[in-house]
């Protein structure tokens, strides 16, 4: 708890979607920590944002954990070229596709293409995400409202929805949300509004699918320290992110890691619709 870096940090800011190569200090996602005991062996996982920050520590994890993986990236840039390296070291198979998840078609076809790779999805984690700060309301374009709900909530939908043929008895369902679905920040109108229709998607999906033995399951983080921390706020922010936490710092994204291994792994048969909040001791209420 003790091991990881703590505010205040150096200011700094990055275009979206932004690179953790570019981040000080640079993000720890298992790199050298995560140790694999075949939990997820023969299993075939898709994940979204799966090139940094909390994806970046999922894929790592999974695949030391024995999965082939499927990442989604809206940039084949470094932080993807890396990842799937890592992945690729542990001897699993990694199929990367970029493309923008904010539309329909692009959707359905990572769903296709991962299906004509694999033959199928056993875990679907739908991480993807896109966060930006405005002060008032007034500042927040239509163009930006639908590009955040386009890519956080539909995107989610139209995943699942075609992902769902190729998912047997099993077969788990992981959406991240947020802190912000319960205890929403007001200068993240939209993508807290998002995160509050995961939270709500998840729980009556996971009832939904329970006749069909799916699990559906919702990981609520607090303060990660991502590359959408210095891409979405200004430099004095990104200094004391996390400081007002009870922990006094934000997590490492291989802290989140676990909470999406157990969610996924079969010995988790009864954990559906549950929420798993990840917030350095900070209650949701």
């Amino acid at each position: 708890m003790t091991a990881y870096p703590v505010p205040p940090f150096p200011e700094q800011e990055q275009d979206l979607p932004g690179s953790f190569q570019k981040m000080d200090p640079i993000p720890d996602h298992g790199e050298d920590s995560w140790k694999g005991a075949d939990r997820l062996k023969g299993r075939v996982a898709l994940i979204t944002g799966g090139d940094s920050g909390i994806g970046r520590a999922v894929a790592i994890a999974y695949a030391r954990e024995g999965a082939d993986l499927a990442l989604v990236c809206l940039d084949e840039d470094g932080d993807m070229q890396d990842t799937a390296s890592l992945v690729r070291e542990t001897g699993r198979e990694c199929l990367v596709i970029k493309t923008d998840l904010s539309d329909a078609e692009n959707c359905r076809d990572v769903i296709a293409r991962t299906v004509e790779k694999f033959g199928r999805i056993d875990i679907l984690v739908n991480n993807a995400a896109h966060q930006r700060s405005f002060a008032k309301i007034e500042d927040i374009s239509d163009e930006e409202w639908r590009y955040t709900f386009a890519t956080n909530i539909d995107a989610m939908f139209y995943l699942t929805k075609a992902a769902l043929a190729h998912m047997g008895e099993g077969s788990s369902i992981i959406n991240t949300a947020s802190v912000n679905s319960d205890m929403p920040n007001p200068k993240l109108l939209t993508y807290a509004t998002t995160k509050g229709a995961i939270q709500n998607f998840t729980a009556g999906l996971a009832q939904m699918l329970a006749e069909r033995n799916i699990r559906a399951n919702v990981v609520a983080p607090g303060p990660v320290w991502t590359p959408l921390i210095p891409a979405s706020f200004p430099g004095d922010k990104v200094s004391n992110f996390g400081k007002s936490y009870p922990m006094g710092r934000p997590a490492q994204p291989v802290e989140l890691a676990a909470a999406y291994v157990m969610l996924a792994e079969p010995m988790s048969s009864y954990v559906s619709g549950a929420t798993i909040a990840i917030t350095g001791g900070q209650p949701i209420i």
